[in-house]
């Protein structure tokens, strides 16, 4: 159906957009199906919150032995195991916390070793030694 160009049989130069508008509708059909796939939330299993006051004093805390070998951790008796839990909870702070150990003269080598051992193993750096002028005589 020619309208007005006089019975001319050329070949129309016009662009056929239809297959253009179907490629265009269907990846906007995709986008529109993978957007909210990347908006899902990671769910994390956070820790439980822990209302105890801590123990650890962010300056320094101090580790004492008595001649009974007992170890006092800043003036509270602890065992081995809750020492070393207090250590690593100092090792963990932002600026690490001073160690001091202070031995009484009549402490078991042992338990002063041992407690040495575990601030290594906890990763204390700053560790110093209190009352070493007890044994200069």
């Amino acid at each position: 159906m020619a309208v007005g160009d006089g019975g001319h049989d050329g070949a129309m130069v016009d662009m056929n957009t239809t297959p253009l508008i179907d490629v265009m509708l269907v990846l906007l059909i995709m986008f529109i199906i993978t957007i909210p796939i990347q908006t899902h939330a990671v769910k994390l299993d956070l820790p439980a919150p822990n209302n105890e006051p801590s123990n650890v004093d962010p300056v320094f805390n101090q580790v004492d032995i008595d001649f009974l070998s007992n170890i006092y951790w800043n003036k509270q008796e602890v065992d081995l195991a809750t020492l070393r839990t207090y250590m690593r909870q100092a090792a963990a702070l932002p600026t690490e916390p001073e160690l001091r150990l202070r031995p009484e003269a009549l402490a078991k080598y042992e338990v002063v070793d041992s407690v040495m051992a575990e601030a290594q193993q906890a990763g204390i750096t700053k560790m110093g030694f209190v009352g070493n002028e007890a044994y200069a005589n």
